[in-house]
């Protein structure tokens, strides 16, 4: 018997905004994954071959380049930190939308201009984006790899900038910080294993293709 599919799917804000779409491509999880208090991680759905696991947003791509699931759902941002080959993103699912952005305290930033850097200090969970993105114009990062609350780390004295992900900006500026920059624009991505979709070509492309069908039902409705 062959190996069930598995699709990751991520924790958080995402989750919900990708739920409608994995729904509107067929796929319906037991009725314990809407269950808020569960501690299950894997789900069974309505065909009896795929199973849903749900894991951190940066774990999404670790299991899918591994191959312990096939398919999934992950941000550009998760991609581009890792950069790994095993992985084929076909579509742009256009939900989570925010952007990767480099920020500082505001009263830096009123007499600050990034265009001189020369070397900078970066707390951000995001370091080898950081350090490519500065690297590509000349410019060296040193970075903290912090995991969350990046916005203390300028008014504990750790570093005076962050890159962090911004989605209205009400957080940095309640911690007293202003974007001066923008790495990347950021929208989720549905991705596959490269050698899942080699060996089950007709299964997976058929998946891509739904929720691709999907996408374009939900732009319509809007």
């Amino acid at each position: 018997m062959e190996d069930k599919l598995v699709i990751a799917l991520p924790k958080g804000r995402i989750l919900d905004e990708c739920m409608p779409l994995v729904r509107a491509a067929g796929i319906e999880p037991q009725a314990e994954f809407d269950n808020p208090k569960t501690r299950l991680l894997r789900f069974a759905t309505n065909h009896p071959h795929i199973d849903i696991i749900r894991v951190r947003s940066f774990d999404v791509a670790t299991f899918v380049a591994f191959g312990a699931a096939h398919l999934g759902v992950a941000g550009n941002d998760v991609l581009m930190e890792f950069d790994y080959p095993e992985i084929y993103a076909p579509l742009d699912l256009g939900i989570g939308a925010c952007r990767l952005s480099v920020a500082e305290p505001v009263d830096m930033a009123e007499n600050d201009d990034p265009r001189r850097w020369s070397h900078v200090r970066i707390a951000t969970k995001y370091p080898e984006t950081t350090k490519r993105f500065f690297a590509e114009r000349g410019v060296q990062a040193e970075c903290v790899k912090l995991n969350g609350a990046m916005e203390l780390a300028p008014s504990l004295g750790l570093c005076s900038r962050i890159v962090d992900l911004v989605s209205t900006g009400s957080t940095m500026k309640a911690n007293g910080l202003k974007e001066v920059e923008v790495i990347a624009q950021v929208t989720s991505r549905l991705i596959v294993n490269r050698a899942a979709l080699k060996t089950r070509p007709g299964e997976l492309t058929g998946w891509i293709e739904k929720f691709r069908a999907a996408v374009e039902a939900v732009n319509v409705a809007a």
